[in-house]
């Protein structure tokens, strides 16, 4: 069965927006929904985020943040 979320066409901003999806990011990447450049990516696919972000996390935070949101 798959998820509710497609992260190559869902926005970081709704996934921002659902409760279950927030609480997986503010657990991995606290900081992500009060960084600056939050309004300028709340637009873009989640999967580009994560492939901009990739510089920034390490690839295992990376790999729980997208295992973890698609099997929601």
């Amino acid at each position: 069965m798959a998820g509710r979320y497609d992260l190559e066409t869902t926005t970081l901003g709704r996934l921002l927006d659902d409760p279950d999806a927030r609480a997986i990011i503010v657990e991995l990447v606290p900081e992500l929904p009060d960084h600056p450049m939050i309004g300028f990516a709340k637009g873009m696919p989640a999967a580009a985020v994560l492939k901009l972000a990739a510089g920034q996390l390490p690839p295992d935070t990376v790999a729980q943040l997208t295992t973890r949101i698609a099997a929601l």
